[in-house]
């Protein structure tokens, strides 16, 4: 007689869906979220090898506490008129995003990205940043071209595609390219970014220069495998790099779940590949600039790359086009654990004697004023449909180094065509 199969007892394997917790019309109770103490965590030294702060990626760091004190090892000690730019920065960076989102809606531009209620991972991070450090940003930092005193007319050109468009219309909107203010163009594709940033850094290394790159992408995109081709990398050459991952608990309409947070931290990330690991309270201000600076220490003396979770939400929807009421509860934004990152620092301020409510109203209004102005400008030059009507030959411009034969061929065969028909072509 055959004897039973050995598993014959054994339960049916199920697979595991990641499942968010709150869908629309449900409760929100985010209790569950670990939020430590301000000043709880420890502080290591830059020169520490990664291995004995592996702790760090499983917490949070934090500076601001319920009583708007800066508290603990991590408090940067900043000046007020620091900490007051770090907040007019911020400021200004939402009321950009305000006025070229209502822009979208008017017909303006075909489509824009907020960062509300993420201000902070890149106004803090651009602080603590040297001007000349290369940025390899993924979209929703624009704060770091704000902070480095780009003119809002040329990336308000930008979005429309209009004939003050640097980039001719080549980019979706929003996907800026700064060379002078050291800020790698914007791609798309995600995560592109990071081996860009390694190579970037890895060639500062090889001359011997003292600039470090840092880099971003959202948590969704760390499954990606340029992820993990670039940490790699990073790793065998302790590349100067700061690798950010913004998580802001959504993916577009994916849950950061599908990405691996029911499973551990996003910092964790960095525990396999023997690099140093930070999780950040990305509504902190404060606590970004010290991640930051802590990280940017460590690259700029050969200690090797950092990763910095920032830990936030996305208080709007992924952009123009998406409807987060679909996927998501709306007593979500709301009931975030980690407050509004704009309103903790001001508060802070307050509470040191260095700020108050009437300043700041004035501040919002100064700065509505100047976005208004600066949109007035660019509008000048065209907005989207109406402004773009770049020369033929201008197609392939800033493309290539050198044209193919055969693009140079094509070129001018849609020349002679526009030239005998008597009608010039523009790009619309």
């Amino acid at each position: 007689m055959a004897s039973e199969h050995p598993r014959a007892n054994l339960k049916p394997l199920s697979l595991h869906v990641p499942e968010p917790k709150f869908r629309p019309g449900d409760t929100v109770d985010f209790s569950e979220v670990d939020v430590p103490p301000a000043g709880s965590v420890r502080r290591p030294d830059t020169a520490d090898k990664a291995q004995s702060f592996t702790d760090l990626a499983y917490t949070m760091i934090r500076v601001l506490d319920e009583d708007n004190r800066a508290v603990g090892p991590w408090d940067p000690k900043l000046s007020p008129d620091a900490m007051r730019r770090m907040l007019r920065n911020m400021a200004l960076v939402r009321a950009f995003d305000e006025r070229m989102f209502r822009a979208q809606r008017q017909g303006k531009t075909s489509f824009y990205m907020k960062s509300l209620g993420e201000e902070a991972v890149s106004i803090g991070a651009a602080a603590a940043l040297a001007d000349d450090d290369m940025c390899f940003p993924s979209y929703r930092q624009q704060g770091i071209l704000i902070s480095r005193g780009c003119p809002l007319v040329d990336m308000m050109n930008q979005i429309y595609s209009n004939n003050g468009d640097k980039l001719q219309g080549k980019q979706l909107p929003i996907m800026y390219s700064e060379r002078r203010f050291s800020f790698f163009s914007i791609s798309g594709n995600l995560t592109t970014q990071y081996p860009q940033a390694v190579g970037w850094a890895m060639a500062s290394a090889s001359r011997g220069d003292t600039r470090i790159a840092s880099t971003w992408c959202g948590e969704g995109s760390t499954a990606e495998g340029d992820f993990h081709s670039a940490l790699t990398f990073a790793t065998v050459y302790r590349a100067p790099v700061i690798f950010n991952v913004v998580n802001n608990q959504w993916a577009i309409s994916s849950f950061s779940g599908f990405a691996g947070a029911e499973a551990t931290t996003f910092a964790a990330r960095a525990i396999g590949y023997g690099i140093a690991g930070l999780r950040v309270d990305g509504n902190d201000a404060l606590a970004v600039y010290a991640a930051m600076s802590w990280a940017a220490e460590r690259a700029r003396t050969n200690q090797g790359p950092t990763l910095i979770e920032h830990f936030t939400y996305r208080a709007e929807g992924h952009s123009t086009s998406d409807d987060p009421t679909q996927y998501r509860s709306a007593g979500e934004p709301n009931a975030w654990p980690l407050g509004d990152p704009v309103t903790r620092l001001k508060d802070h301020l307050i509470a040191i004697g260095e700020w108050d409510e009437e300043r700041h109203v004035a501040q919002d209004k100064e700065l509505a004023e100047m976005v208004r102005d600066a949109q007035k400008e660019a509008e000048k030059n065209g907005i989207l449909g109406h402004g773009l009507h770049q020369p033929l030959d201008s197609l392939f411009d800033g493309v290539f180094e050198e044209m193919p034969w055969h693009l140079r061929e094509q070129r001018q065969m849609m020349i002679d065509e526009e030239q005998a028909s008597g009608r010039p072509w523009a790009r619309k």
